[in-house]
């Protein structure tokens, strides 16, 4: 079992940046690759970034990429989501997810998919204003 808390979120303005956290427990963090999704009202959960368990490949939704930085310290257990030139558009609850990582080729896509993570948090609210 792996439980996953999320800070760092809040109101900033178009343009700005937030870095969000997410405080993972258990001895076998660097088995699990992470994820961040997001959910806006009335959307379905968005996929945004993921990272493998040595945090040598990333993935990033198209229109983050370039301003969103994904990362994690294993020693720490946490994994961070730095987001620089937020738009209104990334306005969402923002949630960290963990799945197996079987440490073998898995393409990209694969990593965007909901039902591969295992344990999710609570969520954090970002709200970007224009």
């Amino acid at each position: 079992q792996v439980q996953l808390v999320e800070s760092g979120g809040g109101l900033v303005q178009a343009g700005g940046s937030l870095r969000l956290s997410c405080a993972a427990s258990g001895r076998t963090f660097s088995s699990y690759a992470m994820g961040w999704f997001r959910q806006a009202p009335g959307k379905e959960r968005e996929f945004v970034s993921a990272i493998r368990w040595s945090g040598g490949t990333t993935y990033y939704l198209d229109s983050v990429k370039g301003r969103f930085a994904i990362s994690r310290d294993n020693a720490e257990n946490t994994v961070y989501l730095q987001m620089n030139s937020l738009k209104p558009e990334d306005t969402a609850v923002y949630y960290c997810a963990a799945g197996h990582d079987p440490k073998s080729y898995r393409d990209s896509a694969y990593w965007t998919r909901v039902g591969v993570y295992d344990f999710w948090g609570q969520g954090t609210q970002v709200t970007v204003s224009s």
